[in-house]
């Protein structure tokens, strides 16, 4: 059985990248290159589900069962907000730009994503979800003693207007990513 590493997200606008990009690069000249591994911006995405290895004959049901979930669903829009980090400030893993707006629609989209997977032998994730890009991997927490946390990033509009299949392919140089499918969210407004 063939499996592919894929994982559900949110696309993220250009703008939304740029914004990034120019934040990584004020980090980056404080820090030493050895801190922090960054996200380049074109491989910015808003994972709502990590879901590993999994079997390319599934992709075709997958793709279903999202596109049902996503007719549930209207467009909304996040913004990009501050500066943090996981697990804490005194323990830094990971780096993550934090996101406000319409951030219960993200929350139940989320939740819907994860109900829509049950059928398929997935379980439901049962961590609280808080709501955040991933910008960096912290390779030495001891070199970070300087950065601002709660520093605001510009707050640039991110339209959620679908969510993305994408397959997932680990290099060194690091990962590939392709979209499998876009599950449109198409319910009006009422």
């Amino acid at each position: 059985m063939k499996t592919i590493r894929t994982f559900i997200a949110v696309d993220l606008p250009a703008a939304a990248r740029a914004a990034w990009g120019g934040v990584a690069q004020q980090l980056a000249a404080q820090l030493p290159s050895t801190a922090v591994r960054w996200v380049k911006p074109e491989r910015m995405h808003l994972t709502l589900r990590f879901l590993g290895d999994t079997a390319v004959s599934q992709l075709p049901m997958l793709a279903d069962s999202l596109d049902q979930m996503a007719q549930q669903f209207a467009p909304f829009s996040l913004r990009l907000s501050h500066l943090g980090c996981f697990p804490n400030e005194l323990r830094p893993r990971v780096v993550w730009v934090g996101l406000q707006g319409d951030t219960k629609a993200l929350a139940v989209l989320k939740k819907g994503v994860d109900a829509a997977l049950v059928p398929l032998g997935w379980e439901m994730e049962t961590r609280p979800f808080q709501a955040h890009l991933t910008v960096g991997r912290v390779k030495d927490a001891r070199q970070l003693a300087g950065v601002q946390w709660g520093m605001a990033v510009e707050e640039v509009e991110v339209p959620v207007t679908a969510v993305h299949l994408i397959e997932s392919q680990l290099r060194p140089s690091g990962p590939i990513y392709s979209v499998r499918h876009i599950a449109a969210l198409n319910r009006l407004k009422a």
